[in-house]
């Protein structure tokens, strides 16, 4: 490089460094016109006794709907009728698949499409062995005052219980919508290969009726402090457009059995960690979507200014970003189909060689890959060409990503800042499984939200030990459903 070159290059250089505060000072939050909404009734004492009541109900599916003990769900389904007595008089009800329930709420103008609100009635049970571990009793809804502990609190009693809360108030109220209003409570979400899905029924009865849904909200992301000294003091509002895929595929190798007195140099399961190292060691491609650089981006803008400086060269800075991600498995979930070793099996005594070992690996996949896209990697990247590979029951690809730009997406955004100005509203990849992506044939807008605020370390007693819901975030819940309802019913 000449010298003339290399002074153009570091006045581009000084250029640029010396546009930065500027950039920084102009990166700031884009506006949402949430408005000023007046404030909600909520009965918070009503619904803390019916979510206490609701958890005592031992409300948990079976794959076999032969082996489900359906007492609970009929106790769970009066519970509601003796609790929300105007919306089983105001609303038309039918049940689906022995457990599920479908409420519509007529509005006045049949000829839009309706809205669907979702949730499950069904809980995981306790892993056994663990039940001492609970500092209070997994399903006796224990309310000390400050939480409601119990099986169901997050995941999703709270949720389903709120959305009746706000149903019955506002038919207290007086509301009529203008467009139907659908309430869809599955029984078996949790069950993931079980052939009588509620919300695959509850959508099949609305392709055979011809009915398109407006949109959809179902269990999601929560409200999230983000608070790091100096640098940004906000709430993530996290809205889920759209859900990872999820597969269990066995991996299994042969080989000659016998005593183990006299064994080779590698058995089955030596030849299998072989195996296991390939696939550890050749992780899928990491991407950082459209949707998680605008999560990033949104954050970004909210932090303080001299971090500005940096995070104004988010796009910039992806590689970066990228690689840091994947060092950390959390983070990496997010931009890749993620691999896991979870189960394995071989001989059936100390002293007996293996005739065949197996692993199980689980994969959550990435919107834009699909099970077979898995199955492809597998047999690519083994270099036992001998291995046996079979996909297991129960899987799933990756739903749709619903769009960020539509009636629903705007107004959940505008509901969620006129709640609290400090949320920042972001759209984001959800991890597990939801009943939503089971009515992509009938809904393209389609969104995972819980509104409620908790804390990190909370959200990770789901299906956990010590599950509990903060009572200082259940009046949140059960406004924003009666806002939401307000809001995307009329035309």
């Amino acid at each position: 490089m000449d010298k003339r070159s290399k002074y153009a290059a570091l006045i581009g250089m000084g250029a640029a460094l010396a546009s930065l505060p500027v950039r920084a000072a102009l990166y700031r939050p884009e506006k949402v016109n949430g408005g000023t909404l007046p404030d909600e009734q909520v009965d918070l004492e009503r619904y803390r006794k019916n979510l206490s009541d609701a958890i005592r109900i031992k409300t948990i599916a079976s794959d076999d709907a032969e082996k489900t003990d359906w007492a609970p769900f009929d106790e769970f389904h009066e519970l509601l009728r003796e609790r929300y007595p105007l919306i089983h008089e105001k609303l038309e009800l039918k049940e689906f698949g022995r457990g599920s329930l479908l409420f519509r709420w007529h509005g006045s103008d049949p000829s839009l499409d309706p809205i669907a609100l979702l949730a499950h009635q069904d809980v995981v049970p306790v892993s056994e062995g663990t039940e001492d571990d609970w500092e209070h009793p997994a399903f006796e809804g224990h309310d000390d005052g400050e939480f409601i502990w119990g099986r169901g609190a997050l995941d999703m009693k709270n949720h389903l219980i709120a959305v009746m809360e706000a149903v019955e108030d506002l038919l207290a109220e007086g509301f009529a919508p203008v467009r139907d209003v659908y309430l869809c409570l599955g029984h078996n979400e949790e069950v993931m290969c079980s052939v009588d899905n509620g919300a695959v029924i509850m959508c099949n009865y609305f392709e055979e009726q011809g009915i398109h849904l407006d949109c959809i909200i179902d269990e999601g992301g929560a409200i999230l402090p983000v608070n790091i000294g100096g640098v940004i003091h906000k709430n993530l509002a996290g809205i889920g457009v759209a859900e990872k895929g999820y597969a269990d595929f066995e991996v299994a190798v042969t080989a000659k059995g016998g005593h183990s007195s006299q064994s080779p140099n590698h058995t089955a399961i030596g030849k299998l960690a072989d195996v296991i190292k390939d696939i550890e060691n050749h992780q899928f491609k990491a991407e950082l979507t459209p949707m998680m650089m605008e999560l990033f981006d949104k954050i970004g803008r909210n932090c303080s200014f001299p971090v500005r400086m940096v995070t104004c060269n988010i796009k910039l800075l992806k590689p970066l970003i990228k690689k840091a991600m994947t060092y950390i498995p959390p983070a990496a979930s997010m931009i890749r189909t993620t691999t896991g070793v979870t189960m394995a099996s071989g001989s059936p005594a100390p002293n007996v060689l293996p005739q065949r070992a197996s692993v199980n690996v689980n994969f959550r996949i990435f919107p834009g890959e699909t099970v077979e896209d898995v199955e492809k990697h597998l047999r690519k990247v083994i270099r036992n060409k001998n291995v046996e590979i079979s996909l297991r029951p129960g899987w799933k690809n990756p739903s749709k990503i619903s769009p960020r730009d539509s009636r629903c997406f705007k107004a959940l955004e505008e509901i969620c800042v006129s709640m609290d100005p400090d949320n920042i509203v972001a759209p984001y990849l959800v991890m597990g499984g939801t009943d939503a992506c089971h009515y992509e044939a009938v809904c393209e807008n389609i969104y995972r939200y819980s509104p409620f605020p908790v804390s990190t370390a909370l959200l990770l007693t789901v299906h956990g030990t010590n599950e509990r819901i903060p009572i200082a975030s259940m009046a949140v819940g059960v406004a924003f459903f009666k806002r939401y309802v307000r809001r995307l019913s009329l035309p």
